[in-house]
């Protein structure tokens, strides 16, 4: 991911507009919305103004995303085999329709799915707006867990788009949805910052050119 798209991701995230974060910094609104849609580059004061308030490293602004890749460390298999049963469980919860089991706590919508040494549970409240957690235990233990909040925008928004979108995470993407999907005149798309061991992205939903859906979420592994 390159800075103009860690920026946007940041900045909604911390839930700000761009005229609040261009407040903050002292410069115009402009500035921010060619920032993120990578016509100019901030300079080194502001982007030293940017990593304090956004609280990440001006190291982390700078470094395209798959730069970084180049210098990870060896795989950890035990990493790869969480993710490779979140991604499991993804298709066989919510966003497939199965494996609905009873509410956990008033009003919640719970799913759960387990493998071997590996349980899911997904529980959300809320419709058109809401908000949930989803969790993964390993022996009985919690490794894993992520919460979300979302909205529709539009009657425009279709469910089962969502849910075809969803279904598509893959090993590169295995947080909600993938970059990108597109079903006809139904666009998703996501951004992330981090890795599987602590992110936070952003999820929207456009239907022709119209935003229909949008959904916060932050996760990583817990011990």
């Amino acid at each position: 991911m390159i800075f103009s798209e860690k920026l946007q991701v940041l900045r909604k995230n911390k839930g700000f507009t761009q005229e609040a974060l261009a407040e903050r910094l002292n410069v115009s609104r402009q500035a921010v919305a060619k920032w993120e849609s990578g016509q100019v580059y901030p300079d080194i004061g502001n982007l030293i103004e940017i990593s304090n308030l956004l609280n990440v490293s001006v190291d982390y602004l700078v470094k395209d995303q798959d730069c970084s890749v180049n210098i990870k460390a060896a795989p950890d298999t035990d990493l790869d085999e969480l993710i490779a049963f979140r991604l499991e469980a993804n298709v066989n919860t919510y966003a497939a329709f199965k494996n609905e089991v009873d509410s956990t706590r008033p009003g919640t919508h719970d799913f759960r799915y387990e493998n071997g040494k590996f349980m899911y549970h997904d529980t959300y409240v809320g419709g058109e707006k809401f908000a949930g957690e989803e969790a993964v235990w390993k022996d009985g233990v919690t490794v894993y867990a992520m919460n979300y909040m979302g909205r529709v925008l539009s009657d425009g928004f279709s469910g089962n788009f969502l849910k075809e979108a969803l279904r598509a995470a893959d090993e590169k993407m295995p947080y909600r949805g993938p970059e990108f999907y597109q079903s006809g005149e139904y666009l998703y798309k996501c951004n992330v910052t981090g890795d599987f061991t602590w992110f936070q992205g952003y999820e929207e939903i456009y239907k022709g050119d119209v935003k229909v859906y949008e959904c916060v979420f932050h996760g990583g592994m817990v011990k």
